[in-house]
């Protein structure tokens, strides 16, 4: 009885220590990590590791007309497969999360003649069914 127990924890031991699928990852070391977390509700995090990954961000609380709610701006960097290095910097806050970066793609120019549409609607005083 004891044997066959034995042979079971064994062989669970062999299953767990196999490679799962796919070639072996590399660990990559945190080489800075620095973090602040304050009462007043702001903090600061950021790290490195040693492949050139780079990230941090800072944060702070923000009364809006909605109520409080959380800012947050950052940045953060990786070294691609095509080894490029790829940024981006963002914020986020009442109006939603807005990256920006070199690698995003740029949404086309609005046409003149909706760009001139535009300007006449937003000239133009509201209707009665718009209040």
């Amino acid at each position: 009885m004891i044997s066959i127990l034995l042979i079971g924890v064994v062989a669970i031991q062999a299953i767990q220590a196999a490679p799962q699928g796919g070639p072996a990852k590399q660990q990559v070391p945190i080489v800075a990590q620095d973090q602040d977390i304050n009462f007043d509700g702001t903090y600061h995090y950021s790290f490195e590791g040693g492949d050139g990954t780079r990230a941090s961000q800072d944060g702070v609380l923000k009364q809006t007309p909605d109520g409080a709610g959380e800012t947050a701006q950052g940045s953060f960097s990786y070294v691609g497969d095509d080894g490029k290095t790829y940024g981006l910097s963002y914020v986020a806050d009442e109006n939603g999360y807005q990256p920006s970066g070199d690698h995003l793609p740029v949404a086309p120019p609005i046409p003149p003649a909706i760009a001139k549409a535009l300007a006449y609607l937003a000239t133009k005083p509201p209707s009665k069914d718009d209040q």
